[in-house]
């Protein structure tokens, strides 16, 4: 049993937005995704995953398959990794999103940036 306080892995910057991983076992892994107003993911995919994310706090707005999905905090999104996922803190506060992959495909998904 592993017990995690999130408070630690919300890191935010000015320059980018901030990945820190909380868990990573086997093929899975957990993250939180942070962003200040107006910070921003590009367009990627997870091949061969569910992605599952939850919004901590905050507000954005996600383009799955170029459909614009806003979210709010204790929203949570499903995709599988086929789809095309892109994110945008559109809001005016700070955003942190928990992220879990299911089946990671290589280990450059489970790393800090």
């Amino acid at each position: 049993m592993e017990k995690q306080a999130l408070q630690a892995y919300q890191e935010f910057s000015e320059e980018r937005f901030t990945k820190r991983i909380v868990f990573k076992k086997g093929d899975s892994t957990v993250f939180l995704l942070n962003f200040m107003p107006g910070q921003e993911l590009p367009k990627h995919t997870h091949p061969g995953t569910e992605v599952f994310i939850l919004t901590i706090q905050g507000e954005g707005s996600f383009t799955i398959d170029g459909e614009e999905v806003t979210a709010a905090a204790n929203e949570t999104v499903h995709l599988n990794g086929s789809e095309e996922l892109a994110y945008k803190n559109t809001g005016s506060v700070p955003v942190t999103l928990y992220v879990m992959l299911n089946k990671i495909p290589d280990d450059r998904f489970a790393q800090n940036i």
